[in-house]
């Protein structure tokens, strides 16, 4: 991979190099939020047999510990940025996974469609170069599973503003993610947008204060669908085709 290519430099490199070493807070809220995302993906492939399965930026397993819970795959394979996610998943010792490797955020050491189902959660937010890393994705799978958070919108300048301890770089709206994708020469078949979980909620905000915030934005985007993404936060995922050239 070009230098060029390397994912913002050193400083990138050191946050995520440790990213789920001895910090408690952001494994709990992965492992809530993965709940949320496995329904969501068990729900799109409930009738579809997946013989391989890839997690792309798998972070700490979260997500792959539900699908294995859930036999939603035969094999479970992951690629992850982050030392101490490698470390993570490999401890968790779940049983499917084939393959755990540390990568460079854009070569997938695998042969092209070697996976039926590529998964990619919370993770192209963070990607420098979001197609050089769609197209990667695109050649080694049949399809794939997209998951960002919804941070665009008149709430951009406080997303940007927050989102930096986080890493994030880049911000969408539904139809920006679709654009994304459907630019990086794969079919969108299926799209959606929902509110964090309660759980997510009051983990982060306290229990009251959680089911209030959970309630109102449910409220909002039930009433005004394409309004409330744009004055909050809600996430946004896409299931496409990648063997479409459109």
């Amino acid at each position: 991979m070009n230098e060029k290519h390397n994912l913002l430099g050193d400083s990138y490199k050191s946050l995520y190099s440790d990213y789920y070493q001895n910090k408690s807070h952001t494994v709990s809220k992965r492992e809530i939020s993965a709940l949320q995302t496995t329904d969501i993906i068990s729900k799109i492939f409930n009738k579809i047999s997946i013989k391989r399965l890839i997690d792309v930026g798998a972070g700490e397993g979260s997500v792959l510990n539900n699908l294995f819970k859930r036999s939603v795959a035969q094999e479970l394979h992951a690629v992850e940025i982050s030392e101490s996610g490698v470390q993570a998943i490999a401890a968790k010792n779940i049983l499917p996974i084939t393959n755990i490797h540390l990568f460079d955020g854009y070569k997938i050491p695998y042969s092209d469609k070697f996976f039926n189902v590529a998964i990619s959660v919370q993770v192209l937010e963070h990607v420098e170069h979001e197609r050089l890393f769609l197209q990667e994705i695109k050649r080694v799978s049949d399809s794939v599973f997209i998951e960002v958070p919804l941070e665009h919108g008149f709430k951009i300048k406080r997303s940007i503003k927050s989102g930096k301890k986080y890493g994030h770089i880049n911000f969408y709206t539904i139809d920006t993610l679709k654009s994304m994708m459907e630019s990086s020469g794969m079919k969108v078949i299926h799209y959606g947008v929902v509110a964090p979980s309660l759980q997510y909620e009051q983990h982060i905000s306290g229990r009251v204060k959680g089911l209030l915030k959970n309630s109102f934005r449910k409220t909002m985007l039930k009433i005004f669908p394409n309004f409330a993404p744009w004055m909050l936060s809600y996430i946004g995922y896409v299931y496409c085709d990648c063997n479409s050239n459109s």
